[in-house]
């Protein structure tokens, strides 16, 4: 009998070890991976630390949602700043960072080997989500022009200097916040968020665009006009 606790008990303890050993695998594994394989659970959250962190809280601070210290610690703070970024996006507000709350931040998506040194595969792919979003149906150069602006925006002293903050920027974009931004990125956004950020600049320079169709808007509509690609005006 004695010998058959004792079996017990070392089946429990390497039971035990199994499960703390898969764990611990699990939170070494990175954003990307969640993006790539949906079946790869693993989140960021109340209680989590480490490099992850430190980015969500970096971007959660540049985007105005986190007044906290960039310590890597998933405390209630960064729980609650989470929780106001999903809000503010149209997604569920579990205070969770998941693989879509990451996409959304610019964080996830996958690797791109051609991607610019400035901006990571997240920032691309947050690009062509919003290009998806805007500019479907537009020709490709119509598309790459949507892109350009939004880059243009980070690289004027009048706007946030992230991918993330220009996109998330109040008002700054209607499909951010109605039902076209459910629209997942395509091939061809991609594509045209990869082009957009390896240099080609169809708009000219421009900083704005609008429909003329859609929008009564005075300020937009008194922008100057520098060029006409498809539905957009593409304005200074």
């Amino acid at each position: 009998m004695k010998q058959k606790h004792k079996r017990r008990i070392a089946l429990f303890l390497g039971i035990t070890l199994l499960f703390l050993s898969v764990g611990g695998v699990l939170q070494r594994i990175s954003p990307a991976a969640q993006a790539n394989d949906p079946s790869v659970f693993v989140l960021s959250q109340l209680g989590s630390r480490g490099q992850e962190v430190r980015n969500i809280q970096t971007k959660l601070r540049a985007l105005g949602f986190y007044k906290g210290g960039v310590d890597g610690i998933y405390g209630a703070a960064t729980r609650n700043a989470v929780k106001a970024f999903q809000k503010s996006v149209g997604l569920t507000a579990d205070g969770v960072a998941g693989p879509k709350t990451l996409l959304y931040l610019g964080l996830g998506g996958s690797s791109n080997a051609g991607s610019s040194a400035k901006y990571g595969a997240g920032d691309i792919e947050l690009l062509a989500k919003l290009i998806a979003a805007e500019a479907r149906g537009e020709s490709y150069t119509g598309q790459v022009a949507v892109g350009a602006v939004v880059l243009n925006r980070v690289a004027h002293a009048s706007f946030p200097d992230t991918i993330a903050g220009v996109i998330y920027q109040n008002g700054a974009f209607s499909a951010v916040r109605d039902s076209n931004w459910n629209t997942a990125p395509t091939s061809t956004s991609r594509k045209a968020a990869q082009d957009a950020v390896n240099g080609w600049d169809p708009s000219g320079g421009a900083i704005y665009y609008y429909n003329p169709a859609k929008t009564s808007n005075a300020f937009i509509r008194s922008r100057p006009v520098i060029v006409v690609i498809g539905s957009h005006r593409f304005c200074a």
